[in-house]
């Protein structure tokens, strides 16, 4: 479990925009749903097996927290954690919280989840019905590092926007009348983007720096999805553009 607990909080909170997430778990799945402050990206995540701890909804508030607590020496090695749970209102054995004890059993913590109808009420992540993807493709580290060096060329830019020309996928930052500037994030994509849609920068990035496999999706309707599988579950990081 606790291996499941570091991907997770990998793979949100590094983001530094996401600071709450909603477990759903069952026999046969175990789903996560986050959502940016700003609401610039929508999270759809599942493990890749079922997690039996996670049997429930509940939330994982104050994802710092969480993270000090799986990191901090006397956690490293051989602790143990497990899922607190009680009977409250008319649930029987609902998961309230994680206890943490060292190996030694001589220091010991508590992290407490938000329970279902509270994490239901501050969580409410839109229902993404999906779209037709008229680009899709793997991004490579070359491509992603030149990305990154672009967004240092223009620091003042919140924004970039994408479209595709002669089967190029191109991203550009700026403005012309001003500084600007584009690159070839992709070669020989299939499908075309011909609206000017915006993503911020900064997100997309954090999205792209994470580890493990990617996949990246874009709509002519304005949409943008970026799939990490960490060999632990597998995120959906989806980005509606903005407005410039």
């Amino acid at each position: 479990m606790k291996g499941h607990l570091l991907d997770l909080v990998s793979h949100t909170h590094e983001l530094g925009c996401i600071d709450l997430i909603k477990i759903t778990g069952n026999e046969t799945t175990t789903k996560i749903e986050g959502l940016a402050e700003d609401r610039s990206i929508v999270l759809k995540a599942q493990f890749s097996n079922p997690v039996n701890e996670f049997n429930g909804t509940f939330g994982l508030p104050n994802l710092n927290n969480l993270k000090t607590l799986l990191n901090i020496s006397e956690y490293k090695d051989d602790a143990i954690i497990s899922v607190k749970r009680q009977d409250r209102n008319e649930e029987k054995n609902v998961p309230v919280g994680l206890h943490f004890t060292n190996k030694n059993n001589d220091f010991k913590n508590d992290y407490r989840f938000m329970v279902s109808e509270v994490v239901n009420d501050k969580l409410k992540v839109v229902d993404f019905k999906g779209t037709n993807w008229d680009v899709e493709f793997t991004p490579s580290d070359n491509n992603i590092g030149r990305f990154k060096m672009q967004a240092q060329i223009n620091p003042d830019e919140v924004l970039f926007h994408v479209k595709t020309e002669d089967g190029n996928l191109m991203f550009y930052f700026g403005d012309p009348s001003t500084h600007a500037g584009n690159f070839v994030f992709q070669g020989d994509v299939t499908g075309n983007i011909n609206g000017v849609w915006n993503y911020p920068i900064r997100q997309v990035i954090g999205i792209l720096s994470l580890v493990g496999d990617k996949t990246m999706k874009i709509s002519d309707k304005g949409a943008m999805e970026i799939v990490i599988d960490s060999g632990i579950a597998s995120y959906n990081y989806i980005l509606p553009a903005q407005s410039k």
